[in-house]
């Protein structure tokens, strides 16, 4: 037996069906789209991150492999001082150095009763006195010259 013949509204009302669910599926197909550009987008973005991390990585490899050649070839074995006196003197000059910090500049810190509370020897400032050399500046006899023949009258030029 045949179908019975359809009407006009029931052809319409499928072809509306029908529009919807392209319509549909079109929203969603669009969206899919959407989405993987994001996607591409966050990789590449990711990717280029990850190129200047690398070259990064490997211009500070280079420096450093230049800075360990450089100092492979100008490494000589280390000498132990070979004049007692000499390293004597330099801890002696070492030790008026931190006195002069210490005691001179902030006001006798590492003094007590004429001894060195750091060391527990007797003050070297007590002991040699001498030893405490305070620089003075002089001016050039040249810029005092100067400085004594400038007179504002002369030099003045709205005088």
């Amino acid at each position: 037996m045949p179908p019975p013949p359809r009407t006009d509204l029931a052809w319409l009302t499928e072809y509306h069906a029908l529009c919807r669910a392209y319509a549909d599926a079109q929203h969603h197909c669009t969206e899919l789209i959407r989405g993987q550009q994001r996607r591409i987008a966050a990789l590449e973005s990711q990717l280029m991150l990850l190129q200047g991390e690398l070259i990064r990585r490997d211009t500070a490899l280079a420096w450093a492999q230049a800075d360990q050649a450089v100092l492979a070839a100008g490494k000589t074995p280390a000498t132990p001082e070979a004049d007692p006196a000499a390293l004597a003197s330099s801890l002696r000059a070492a030790d008026l150095v931190i006195c002069q910090t210490g005691c001179v500049s902030h006001g006798a810190y590492w003094r007590v009763e004429d001894y060195c509370r750091r060391t527990g020897k007797p003050c070297v400032l007590v002991d040699q006195p001498e030893a405490l050399r305070i620089v003075r500046l002089h001016r050039p006899p040249r810029a005092e010259s100067m400085a004594a023949s400038f007179t504002p009258e002369r030099d003045d030029p709205a005088a």
